[in-house]
């Protein structure tokens, strides 16, 4: 009797023990990061108010929800170096404290641009263009600047952003009018040596496009041919919920994970009407605001909130598929209520493109994005 007591105690406690085993595991499976931990990195694209921690909602999805960040604006030329003079580190330096306090892989976004850069950069002291060695002398300066004062606290850099057109034409940007054809190898040049250690990569919008997809592969190959390090490209992931098609951005990203790693950049969903033909992430772009684009001015309706659930669904789905191929996918952007595509390309939109809403809450695309590595571990098991 004494016997069959302590077996059935034994057996209680095993299974006590077991199902505190599963709710930890729920628990940790509970965040995105936890999630994830064993597939990619996930991040987020930080502005100021959440870089300095002033809301404290905000700030706990930040910390449980990511294990890497990305410089939204506080690195982008026109900030960190507004004019010839000096640089302004406050922004910055408190955005690589809190990836470092938080144990978060940093992101350095973006080295050399076309958009937010200041005039100062193109222009000698008779405000005309300056020339070729000029420009890559001032870039030097710029880029080793930064990345020494960084060095080894950062994961990886931007090096190039947007260097292509979606026809996949090169740009025609002051660093092209004036360096030539050759300005992005020149970047990457001085990148590598500026930071040996740090991964360098390109970075660019559309890149579901066949012919920018092909430009973008052939701009990073030769480079690596002639031994300049490129060690990967950022797919930005601004899309809606109906392109491009799932089967368009995979052809894409196996394309590209030829070249190496393959981060998913700048990922977020728009819901509202589109003011043009095609879907572009231009951010020159901008259209007089008109009431017919912005049709959820107080609330997402049901209908489309299940389409954003599954559209997010069905690119991780995607994503994890191809996980042997990518290293990070970052959301640009915490919450709707700082999302730049409130106002962009049309000022005073309500949209709702990213995963935790104006409340600071979950959306339920979260929890199906979870299951899905849920259902893997099950599987294995």
């Amino acid at each position: 009797m004494k016997y069959n007591v302590l077996v059935a105690a034994i057996a209680a406690l095993g299974l006590t023990q077991c199902a505190q085993t599963r709710e930890v595991s729920a628990s940790n499976s509970a965040t995105l990061a936890h999630a994830y931990e064993d597939h990619f990195l996930i991040g987020a694209a930080l502005n100021e108010d959440q870089i300095y921690q002033r809301n404290a909602e905000i700030d706990a999805i930040i910390r449980t929800q990511f294990n890497s960040i990305v410089a939204e604006n506080c690195m982008k030329f026109e900030r960190i170096h507004p004019n010839q003079g000096g640089f302004f580190w406050d922004e910055a330096d408190a955005f690589i404290a809190y990836g470092e306090k938080h144990d978060m892989a940093v992101i350095g976004h973006t080295l050399a641009w076309h958009s937010q850069t200041p005039e100062w950069l193109f222009l000698n002291d008779e405000g005309d263009n300056v020339g070729r060695e000029e420009l890559l002398k001032r870039m030097e300066h710029h880029i080793t600047t930064i990345m020494h004062r960084y060095k080894g606290k950062v994961k990886g850099w931007d090096v190039v952003n947007e260097a292509v057109l979606d026809d996949g034409t090169m740009r025609q940007s002051k660093f092209y009018q004036i360096i030539g054809e050759d300005w992005v190898e020149q970047m990457f040049r001085i990148a590598q040596k500026a930071d040996p250690d740090a991964e360098l990569y390109y970075n660019d919008y559309s890149m579901a496009i066949p012919a920018k997809r092909e430009a973008v592969h052939a701009l990073v190959k030769g480079m690596q041919e002639k031994g300049i390090r490129v060690d990967g490209v950022g797919m930005q992931g601004h899309i809606s919920l109906e392109g491009p098609t799932i089967d368009e951005y995979e052809a894409s990203l196996v394309r590209l994970a030829e070249l190496g790693l393959v981060m998913i950049t700048e990922l977020d969903v728009t819901v509202l009407p589109w003011p043009g033909t095609e879907l572009t992430a231009e951010v020159s772009m901008s259209v007089e605001f008109q009431n017919e684009f912005n049709p959820y001015k107080d609330k997402l309706p049901a209908d489309v909130s299940n389409q954003l659930t599954q559209r997010y669904k069905d690119m991780f789905a995607l994503f994890l598929k191809h996980e042997d191929k990518i290293d990070r996918v970052t959301m640009w952007g915490v919450t709707d209520g700082a999302t730049w595509r409130n106002d962009w390309p049309m000022e005073g939109r309500t949209d709702y493109p990213l995963l935790f809403d104006r409340a600071n809450k979950a959306k339920p695309a979260v929890a199906e994005i979870i299951s899905l590595t849920q259902s893997d571990d099950e599987t294995s098991d």
